[in-house]
């Protein structure tokens, strides 16, 4: 299977919670990326719920 690639901005605190995860986890910081949008991607086809209208406003984030 193909991967496309995509520019991702990330604010740096997110980024460093994702990468001590990533480290804890094994996985490079684009791997955990990919493996958490999985996991997401699944768990909504699992409960068969539609993108809350939310979605695209910005998350506030406590890091």
């Amino acid at each position: 299977m193909a991967k496309k690639q995509i520019p991702l901005r990330l604010n740096e605190k997110l980024y460093d919670e994702i990468a001590a995860w990533a480290e804890d986890d094994f996985r490079s910081v684009n791997g955990q990326i990919e493996y958490l949008l999985s996991e997401c991607v699944k768990q909504r086809k699992k409960n068969g719920k539609s993108v809350p209208e939310h979605l695209d406003e910005a998350p506030k984030l406590d890091l």
